[in-house]
């Protein structure tokens, strides 16, 4: 078995929590998705999800991602954290449940963004978990702003400044398709599935992408590309999978082949 410098895994949160219900969480998948990490014995992991029907209704009704502009804002940027707080407990459960070495981390409490862009991170605790073997679990969260007030930090950004500034050797973002589409392929049945992307083809792709349909603060789709980007330059390269199909995401740790969308680390042209 091959022992990975570092992995980070994000699960996206339209796959963990039912995104048309708010606040209605999918255990079944979230207990399945913990026994495929802890059947695929992977060290060096860092693991991030998403908010879905948890945090981004929430962020959405108070219009928290433009900054703090009055003070009911700020009744909604403690909701919004909290009801994260509540479904990264539910997915802690099913990690430490399994006896999984897995450790909460969040976000607000030790990053700052500075006009939505993470400026500060006190990351010590987490280097040292990872040195004494322990998962960091980090997620989307609202955060403190230097210049907003505050805002909604994505789990796609996230990942992005996890994969650089920890040198990953791979990324892995379970979502609810089969990966990057040339066309979205909930609404367009003969959407072409991409299996693989240069860093050319993908920003490519960027620019033929809308917005998301469904209630999503953070950019869906298109976002993920964005944040993307920025760990690929960096030669990191990115693989796309359904984590909403059994035995997905164990494939994608264990480095076996399986359905989706790689994204090949390099320069842009």
């Amino acid at each position: 078995m091959k022992n990975y410098k570092l992995t980070i895994l994000k699960i996206g949160g339209s796959v963990i929590t039912d995104k048309n219900k708010e606040l209605q969480v999918r255990m079944p998948t979230v207990n399945r998705l913990a026994e495929e990490i802890k059947k695929a014995e992977v060290s060096n992991l860092i693991i991030v999800h998403g908010g879905g029907s948890f945090g981004h209704p929430l962020a959405q009704e108070y219009d928290l991602k433009g900054g703090l502009k009055n003070q009911v804002q700020k009744k909604g940027f403690s909701e919004t954290h909290h009801v994260m707080t509540v479904l990264n407990g539910l997915f802690m459960d099913a990690l430490i449940w399994r006896n999984i070495p897995a450790v909460s981390i969040t976000p607000s409490s030790c990053i700052m963004t500075e006009n939505g862009r993470i400026k500060t991170f006190e990351d010590k605790p987490l280097k040292k978990m990872l040195e004494m073997n322990f998962i960091p679990v980090l997620y989307g969260d609202a955060v403190l702003d230097l210049k907003l007030g505050f805002t909604i930090l994505s789990g796609d950004q996230l990942v992005s400044e996890l994969a650089v500034r920890f040198n990953a050797e791979r990324i892995i973002i379970g979502v609810d398709v089969d990966g990057l589409y040339d066309y979205d392929p909930k609404v367009n049945e003969n959407a072409k599935l991409f299996t693989c992307l240069t860093l050319k083809e993908l920003k490519n792709l960027r620019r033929k992408l809308t917005k998301p349909k469904t209630v999503d603060v953070t950019g869906g789709m298109l976002g993920k590309i964005n944040e993307i980007i920025t760990a690929a330059e960096k030669g990191i390269p990115v693989k796309i999978v359904n984590a909403t199909k059994p035995n997905y995401i164990y494939k994608a740790l264990k480095g076996e082949n399986v359905r989706g969308t790689l994204i090949e680390g390099g320069k842009i042209d």
